[in-house]
């Protein structure tokens, strides 16, 4: 991963040093609250509902161990004892008190992170495939241009005050584990037809109030062009966008009011004008990055202690089997942590946990973790012959849940019970759920299937890419949750439909059993998956499993 030199560290104890004294200002009264937002919004500060909040970056969902163990301390010293992981490979402390914050961020700068740009119209942080690096089907790690973007675009003049806040998103496989539709600039590594390494570029993605799938802006762009092409987006952007309306002011609102051949053309033409001052010392600085990002020295060891531990204990074969996908080194496996026990907070970790998971890493996973966009923790090099014992430490410390892609592996926003946004809870819904499920014992049987909660309609829940979607709102001032259809995240990334009226938060766990009950009937057999048979048989028979007194009404 990228260290930090001289220039980097300097530049973020700067920015602390500078905070500090805005945070002295506001705790006597000099700033007020209005005068002080953007202040703090700058470095990462929300105000909650009961309290201030801090954002981290984590940069495309790295970390070393020596990170994890600081964002530990971090949180049992100046928070309750644990962080939140977010759908854009973040880490919130939810109940910082303002005073602490900057000796907060001084202790992330120790450790080469901080929260600049976690927050406000820029451009956040640059996310990617949390298997980068160790998928068996990638074409290039994306870790290295996702930190050339990031580098880019921290405190980029043009770019602090855009429209709206700005999300990038970078994917080197063709599985697109970083959701590259759903961004407002999504980038994927792709050959062409000479065997020549560039990237696709999509742009006008975003869910929220309006969801909408990105289009291709650019089919194939080498590379020595990307910070020049980019730059254009957001310089077009940053001029087009509209700023009377923020609900209309992201880029998906613009290029459907321009249309997407409009925004082609002018991007083309401030990509000629920006292009000559481009002289390739960006791609200098780009072999540069590489370097930081090669592989590890994988070691060669015996299979059978992997294999007899399976034949022994189903629990471990379980958990391998969910938990662990192939890896592109010979008998190595990259390991899900689900941080999603049954009845858990989905994507909260204790300083325990951490520092368990930084010992895991050190000792069996080349020191390489990664937070995924799905709330959970990726060890992403981990020889076969070591999953017994990692998964012996997991186990006791409750994170051997093997769930990770099943139904109880759900996304879901702070809801109400942190965010000043939500107008309904999202955390007792997913957790209910999960523990229902854990109940009938047909989690397996029911295999992959996504469920993703917003508890507003800023869907920071994804729920709009859930093969099951639930939306939590406020009705007349009581919870209602709507739930959508045949939504997804992978590479064909697919909008769902809102399947009919709302339910109420005492039926919404009983509506989600009874269309998952029946997907088990109407499936071909156990290899279909829920989205696939959704895709084959349509909206009806799973409308007709959510609203069975409709049915009835109509046959009377």
């Amino acid at each position: 991963m990228y260290d930090y030199n001289n220039f980097d560290e300097g530049f973020v104890r700067n920015r602390v040093s500078q905070f500090r004294a805005q945070v002295a200002r506001r705790i006597s009264g000099a700033l007020t609250e209005d005068e002080f937002k953007p202040l703090r919004l700058m470095n990462g500060v929300y105000l909650q509902l009961h309290a201030y909040m801090l954002r981290v970056a984590i940069p495309y969902g790295s970390l070393n161990p020596h990170q994890m163990r600081q964002l530990a301390m971090i949180a049992e010293r100046w928070d309750k004892g644990y962080g939140h992981w977010t759908t854009r490979q973040n880490i919130q402390y939810n109940w910082p008190r303002l005073a602490d914050i900057p000796d907060m961020l001084e202790a992330l700068a120790d450790v080469g992170m901080h929260a600049i740009q976690t927050s406000g119209n820029t451009i956040r942080n640059v996310t990617a495939d949390h298997f980068a690096g160790a998928a068996a089907d990638e074409i290039e790690d994306p870790r290295p241009t996702a930190e050339l973007l990031r580098q880019w675009s921290t405190d980029h003049p043009e770019f602090q005050f855009l429209p709206r806040k700005f999300k990038l998103a970078v994917t080197g496989s063709k599985a697109d584990r970083a959701v590259t539709k759903a961004h407002d600039i999504g980038i994927r590594i792709v050959k062409n037809d000479a065997g020549e390494v560039g990237y696709q570029i999509l742009v006008g993605g975003g869910l929220g109030r309006t969801p909408v799938v990105g289009q291709v802006l650019k089919d194939f762009l080498p590379r020595e062009d990307l910070l020049p092409y980019v730059e254009a987006v957001v310089s077009v952007y940053n001029t087009l966008g509209r700023r009377d309306n923020k609900y209309k002011a992201r880029i998906k609102i613009t290029t459907m009011e321009n249309g997407i051949d409009k925004i082609h053309d002018l991007v083309e033409a401030r990509f000629a004008q920006l292009r000559p001052q481009f002289s390739g010392i960006d791609q200098a600085h780009f072999a540069d990055i590489s370097a930081n990002f090669k592989a590890p020295e994988f070691k060669t060891a015996s299979l059978d202690g992997y294999h007899a531990a399976r034949d022994a204990d189903p629990i471990f074969r379980s958990w391998s089997d969910t938990n662990v996908d192939d890896h592109r080194a010979n008998g190595y496996g990259i390991v899900t942590i689900s941080m999603k026990a049954h009845g858990a907070t989905p994507g909260d970790a204790d300083g325990n946990q951490m520092r368990m998971i930084a010992d895991l890493a050190e000792q069996f996973g080349h020191g390489d973790i990664r937070i995924s966009h799905e709330q959970n923790v990726v060890l992403p090099h981990v020889h076969r012959a070591d999953l017994p014992a990692v998964f012996a430490t997991l186990r006791a410390h409750g994170l051997a849940t093997a769930n990770a892609g099943l139904i109880s592996d759900i996304i879901a926003c702070p809801g109400m019970d942190y965010c000043a946004l939500a107008t309904a809870r999202s955390i007792p819904v997913a957790q209910e759920i999960a523990e229902r499920f854990d109940e009938l014992k047909i989690e397996h049987d029911v295999g992959h299937l996504q469920i993703k909660i917003s508890g507003c309609i800023n869907a920071c829940g994804h729920h709009h890419l859930g093969h099951i979607g639930i939306l939590g709102l406020d009705r007349a001032g009581v919870e209602n949750y709507q739930i959508t259809l045949g939504g997804d995240a992978g590479p064909d990334t697919t909008i769902g439909k809102r399947a009919g009226p709302g339910f109420a938060y005492d039926q919404i766990v009983p509506a989600i059993e009874r269309l998952v009950l029946a997907y088990l009937d109407l499936r071909e057999d156990e290899s279909e998956t829920f989205i696939d048979a959704f895709r084959r048989l349509g909206e009806a028979p799973f409308k007709a499993a959510l609203y069975p007194e409709e049915d009835k009404t109509h046959a009377a």
